[in-house]
Formats: C-alpha cells, structure tokens, sequence
C-alpha cells in the first residue's frame, strides 16, 4: 500500500488538502484511498445498535452492508498497551495496523492518510504562519516538504499550498520505488 500522510496542527488545513488532492489524483486518473488518523478515541458504531450489540457479544469482527456503504468494526487489541510501548514498538505496531488496512485498499493506486506523525511513511505538513505555531517537521522524521503559501524558514522543500498540482507532482515523485 503506497501511501503519504498529511500532518499538521489543528486547523492547518490537513482536511482541505487531503480532499483537494484526491480531486486532483481522480483527474490523473488514479485511484486514491483515504485514512483518517486521531489520537482520540471514537466509538465508530453506534451504541445500542445491532452491530454494535454484535461487539459487545464478542465478535471479533463486525461488517455492516447498507445499500451504499459497507463497514468493517474490529478492535485494535493491543489498544492497552499504547501507554507503556516504547517508541520502537509503537512504531512497528503502527505499520502493523496500517498492514491490516493493505487488502481494503489493493485496488487504490495511492492512499492519502490525513494525520498519524509517529509512523515511518513519507510525510507532508501543511502550515499556516497566521496560526502562530511552529512547524512540526523539524521535529518529525520523515517529512519531505512543507505545504505552504507563507513565508518560511525550512531546510526541506517548500510547496506552493495554491498550487495542487506541484503538491501532487511531489508527491507522486517521492512514492515511487517499493510502497509503504
């Protein structure tokens, strides 16, 4: 699974750009997958329906089929740990969990992840001077450029955020070779 994660701090524009740039992959012709990362917890079924009730049995897996959307629940069983993991170790548990997600998206050419700065993929972050925050990716391995139409003060490449293209171009060059 190819894939590139947007970074950023809050209200940076991760969102905007990660669905301008699946516009711009669609028109290329490519076929582009998206993953939301959060360090939050989110109960992503609805407590007191079937399926949920189907969890809370003891399912190990739970898909839901609609007419229009299909869903797959399954819980992260070393979710416990993540507190007491070291660094090494979260990061393998990281790539383990991104691995889970590689059959859902064989068909996807490239996946878009918006978020998640402690895994080893190649990385963009997009930033806005007027937030008054620091860039993260002097701080972040794997960043390969900043995404900005502001002025700023960075040894990686800066990309023009007003223009997708350039953005896309990039990224494409940097996700060629073996995927992620």
């Amino acid at each position: 699974m190819k894939r590139v994660h947007i970074i950023g701090g809050k209200n940076h524009g991760k969102t905007t750009l990660v669905g301008e740039l699946i516009v711009e992959f669609r028109s290329r012709g490519l076929r582009v997958g998206s993953i939301k990362h959060t360090h939050h917890h989110h109960e992503l079924d609805t407590p007191g329906k079937d399926s949920h009730r189907h969890r809370e049995s003891g399912a190990e897996v739970v898909g839901i089929l609609s007419p229009s959307m299909n869903a797959v629940f399954w819980p992260d069983e070393h979710a416990a740990e993540e507190n007491t993991e070291t660094e090494e170790n979260s990061l393998l548990r990281s790539e383990e969990r991104y691995a889970s997600f590689a059959p859902l998206f064989a068909n996807c050419d490239l996946v878009l992840v918006e978020g998640d700065t402690r895994t080893a993929a190649i990385k963009l972050e997009v930033w806005r001077a007027s937030l008054d925050t620091p860039a993260l990716a002097g701080q972040i391995s794997d960043v390969r450029a900043l995404v900005t139409d502001d002025p700023a003060d960075s040894h990686l490449p800066i990309l023009p955020r007003s223009k997708i293209d350039v953005v896309a171009d990039f990224i494409l060059k940097h996700c060629e070779g073996p995927a992620t």
